[in-house]
Order: structure tokens, then sequence, then C-alpha cells
């Protein structure tokens, strides 16, 4: 018997509990709720908002603030420095340095021992779980999985407490078995210069029969291109002829997807995409016909759901399809009614499925346009559809009003295969925005105040240069890809020309 069938012995129980997903979601979260109050009752948080005393949802809600970082930060803060039974039980020694922005300013997410264990090990554990089930002929545990993390460093210089990636957190913590089945070593998994670490990790790699992948696509790819490089192989099979699945998250696929399929042209090679940050593992393509995910609701996760552009809050049972939500948290880490900032949109509620839509924060509407990140990658997808161009990063941020009342969306495009004319790329771009987005297509109505949007082509390597003048090149960092405000746009204009 393989290694990989004796794995699944481990793994079957778990497809079944996966079907009380398809018509209990209420009750599951309703369970979560109600544990996650009788745990942290005691603490200094829910002392204070009565957790004691909140008998159901509707209590909750009466007794609890909505939050975003900067409500919690003070006392984040305080947890840091060694306090303890503030926002969970006892000490939390871990903390995620928020991937999430790319702004100087971090944030740092508490990652409890439960969180740990019920959230992100158990999130790792479904996406095992739920690709071995739709995938019977695997042999993903008879070779080694690559995984990317990121860094930690000393926080507060408190014995034993440290921040870092979530990545970097995950992989100090692991169970040492996952280490028996996992490349790079994990000194070089947690190296903090991310230019040495993809050297050693394709050093380190290309000699292991290596049958998964796991991390987030801009980096993963930088890695196995690098690996290339190395090995003067054309595709990945060359080096890895048993590779089936990249488990990978954190950025949308789409930009990534043909490079990928250009890189491994293998038959058998699958692409699987989770939704986990700092705060939380949540969602899992658990269909791959399927682009939404399954919302993963017996975690130490309740969810809550804010409809865009209102004040309405309600809880999973009251969500509808089609709808942009504001998606809030209460967690085992100490997180309550925490604003996450990534809006989504549910496909299904049999069971719950849904689509990453964008950021709350992540978006343009300077001039009433409501251009979100789902608008945009759809767009960019059927330009470098129709063009053939393949696009690697971008970003984009308004040019507001001269004095001729003219206005237009500015774009900095990386491609790792330029179009012909980009002039035509950016054309066919706006135009499709222009179709799947009807606020924006009335603000471009005859050109009469926002124009056509301008496309500026990015020399290589300009977003790594950029995330590597902020100190955040490698881990899970990105490049935020829409702002109303030009601050990042013009310092990647500023870089623009440099070498």
């Amino acid at each position: 018997m393989s290694v990989t069938n004796i794995a699944k012995l481990f793994f079957k129980p778990r497809w079944k509990e996966l079907e009380h997903h398809q018509q209990d979601g209420e009750r599951l979260q309703r369970e979560v709720l109600k544990h996650l109050l009788e745990r942290a009752k005691d603490t200094e948080y829910g002392r204070k908002h009565v957790f004691n005393g909140t008998k159901d949802y509707e209590g909750f809600v009466h007794n609890n603030p909505v939050n975003t970082y900067e409500e919690l930060k003070g006392d984040i803060d305080r947890m840091r420095q060694g306090e303890t039974d503030v926002l969970w039980p006892g000490r939390v020694k871990w903390y995620a340095k928020s991937s999430g922005t790319t702004n100087d300013k971090s944030k740092f997410i508490p990652v409890s021992p439960e969180g740990l264990k019920y959230i992100h090990y158990k999130g790792g554990s479904d996406v095992v779980a739920i690709y071995l089930r739709n995938n019977p002929q695997s042999r993903m545990f008879d070779g080694k999985g690559l995984i990317l993390g990121g860094s930690h460093a000393p926080n507060y210089n408190l014995p034993g407490s440290l921040v870092g990636d979530l990545s970097a957190i995950l992989i100090e913590n692991i169970n040492p078995v996952v280490n028996l089945v996992r490349v790079p070593s994990k000194k070089t998994a947690l190296l903090s210069d991310f230019e040495l670490k993809r050297d050693r990790i394709a050093h380190e790699a290309m000699t292991k029969n290596v049958t998964n992948l796991s991390g987030v696509p801009s980096w993963m790819l930088s890695v196995l291109n690098r690996m290339m490089e190395i090995t003067g192989k054309t595709h990945l099979e060359e080096v890895w002829p048993n590779i089936e699945v990249f488990f990978h998250g954190g950025v949308a696929f789409t930009p990534y997807r043909e490079q990928y399929e250009k890189l491994i042209t293998s038959p058998r090679m699958h692409y699987m995409e989770t939704y986990n940050a700092s705060e939380g593992f949540f969602g899992i393509q658990d269909d791959p016909s399927d682009k939404s995910m399954l919302l993963m609701l017996d975690y130490d996760v309740f969810y809550e759901f804010q409809e865009m552009g209102t004040d309405i809050i309600v809880p999973l049972w009251g969500v509808e399809t089609g709808k942009n939500y504001a998606m809030l948290i209460s967690t085992s880490c100490g997180l309550w009614r925490y604003m996450i900032g990534d809006t989504i949109r549910f496909t299904s509620v049999n069971p719950y499925k849904f689509v990453i839509s964008g950021r709350t924060k992540s978006f343009i509407n300077a001039f009433g346009e409501e251009l979100i990140v789902d608008n945009a990658e759809k767009g960019l997808a059927y330009a470098c559809q129709k063009t053939g161009a393949i696009v690697s990063e971008y970003t984009a941020a308004p040019v507001f009003m001269d004095d001729k009342a003219k206005c237009r969306h500015q774009w900095i495009i990386e491609f790792a295969k330029a179009p012909a004319d980009a002039n035509e790329f950016g054309a066919i771009l706006d135009r499709k925005l222009q179709e799947i987005n009807s606020d924006y297509e009335a603000k471009r109505y005859k050109d009469i105040t926002l124009q056509p949007l301008e496309l500026i082509v990015a020399r290589e390597g300009l977003f790594n240069d950029w995330l590597k003048s902020k100190g955040k090149l490698g881990g899970q960092h990105k490049v935020p890809r829409l702002s109303n405000s030009r601050d990042i746009l013009e310092e990647l204009l500023a870089m623009l020309n440099e070498r």
C-alpha cells in the first residue's frame, strides 16, 4: 500500500463530516458562536461585552460593536507586551504581521494555540482531505510538498514570543511529522532574504521528488522560474515528473494561470484555490469545475456579512446570492466582529459557496465608478484572451479632474508576455470594464467626464523592486491592485526608469 493510500485512511472520516456543510450551515455557525463566547467569557473583552449573559446571535450583536484593527490595536499591543486574558484566554505568544496591506504601518494579528489548531491547521488539513477525495488516483504523499513561507522575528524581546508572516508561524509550529514530507529545510524556509531563500529553495528542491506545491502564486512562480534557470529545463515536469497539484491562495490566480500552464504541461496537474489570511482560514475550492469556494463553517470562526453600500449586517443564514458583502469574523484568536477588509459574493447557499470579489479598501471610486478588483480581474483576463498577452502584476489609481473637469484611471501593468499593441490592450480592457460595471460605463459615457483609461507598461521587475524598497519582498506581500489614492502609483512611476 502506498503512503498516500495510508494517508487517505486518516482523512476519510473528514469526508463524511464535510457533508454537514450542505444543509447544516446555520446549526454549525450557532454552535461556533456559543463555543467562542463560552471560552472568552472571563477575558477582559468578554466581561466588558457581557459574553456570559449572551444567549444568542441577537444578544451578541446588541452587546458588541463592529471592529476594525484600529479599535482593537490597543488591546493587541497590550497582549504583545505580555498581558494575559485580554481578547482571548491566557497569553498569546504569536502575532502574524499582516500581509493584507503594503502600507508602512503593519498590523499584528494574534494567533492563539486554538487558532493555530482549529483554524489554520484545520484548514490546511481540509485542503488535503478534499483534494484526496476528488482525486482518488493521487500519489501526493509518495513524494514531498514544496511549501513557501516567510520569516519571523522576536516580539518586543519577550521570551518565546515572535511576530512574522503567518506562513512562518505555521512552519515554526508544524507537527514534526509533516517535515518528513516537505521541502525546503526549516532553516531555509524561514530565511528573511527572499532572493537568497529563492536560490536555496531551488537548489534544495530540484533533486527531490516533489509532488505538490503550496504558496502564493507570484512568489512560487519566482522560485520555479529560478529553478528552471538553474536546471536549464523548459517544463517543471522535467524536474519533477510526479508533480500533480498546486494549492494556492493569497492573490487571484487568474493573472498567473497561463504562465503556470506554460511552465507545467502535464495533463495530470491540478490547481486548487484556498482563502487563507493572517486572520484565519475561510474557504476551499471543493469542486475543480467550479471556481467558487466552500465556506468552512465548523472552524473557530463565526461569520457575519455587511452588504456593501449599506449598514445592513447579517449572519450566514441571512445572506443572499449575487450580492457583494464585506466579511466580519469572530475567532479564537481574539478578533471580535472584526472587519477583515475583503468582500465576497455568494454563488450558492446550499452549500454556502462564494468567490472573493475584492477588498473594502482596494477599489477605485473617485468619480462614482465603484470599480472593484473582481471587475479588474475579469477585464484583464478578457484583454489577455483577445491579445495573447500575459499579465504578471498591475495596479491602478485615478488621475483626478483637471481644469476641464476631465479625469481618467491610470494603470501600470507588468507583462510576462506583452501585447503587440499596448494601446489596443488598454482599449479592450476599457471596453470590457464598461460592459461588466454599469457605474463605470455611466461615467465613461461619451468620454464626457471619465476619459479612456491610460495604460503604462512597466519594466520587468518593477513591482518586485517596489516591494523590496518597502522591505516586503517575499512572503505573502503584494501591491494593492486598486486604490483611490495615487501614493503607490506615484512611487512606482518614480521607479519606472530606474535600474
